[in-house]
């Protein structure tokens, strides 16, 4: 038999692993390891042009009468549901990736912002959020007489 000297820092560091491994697997985003089928994250992007920013966010099987989108007080807020349309019983289903149920997307928006002029599009499964850029206002010179 073979003696291992005890190394208090290895076992401490090990552990930390294990934890990390233990939490990963309920806090990690939709689709990675999580396997939550009562709630899923769709993917989003979002990005900025000169005059608005964009959201789109990936809806698949979906349709839009059972997707919401809010705006109150700076937060864009994208809801919805995706039913289960299987025609399968449950005992014959052997792999199972796409999420169904309920969703929630919650965005910051920023001052610029014109929360009141957005505009929303939905095709081929890819919902699109236009947010305009509210008009900044420029310095006035003014000419003394």
């Amino acid at each position: 038999m073979h003696l291992v000297k005890c190394n208090p820092v290895h076992e401490m560091m090990n552990m930390n692993r294990q934890v990390d491994r233990f939490f990963n697997a309920f806090l990690a985003p939709a689709g990675e390891t999580r396997k939550n089928p009562d709630h899923w994250n769709p993917a989003a992007d979002i990005y900025e042009n000169d005059d608005a920013y964009v959201v789109k966010v990936e809806l698949p099987g979906i349709d839009k009468d059972h997707v919401n989108i809010d705006v109150k007080e700076k937060i864009l807020t994208i809801s919805g549901e995706r039913s289960d349309e299987t025609e399968v019983s449950a005992d014959r289903i052997y792999r199972r990736e796409r999420f169904q149920g309920k969703f929630h997307r919650a965005f910051s928006l920023p001052n610029t912002a014109d929360a009141d002029k957005i505009e929303a599009e939905f095709a081929d499964g890819l919902l699109k959020i236009t947010i305009p850029k509210a008009k900044e206002l420029k310095p006035k010179q003014i000419t003394i007489h």
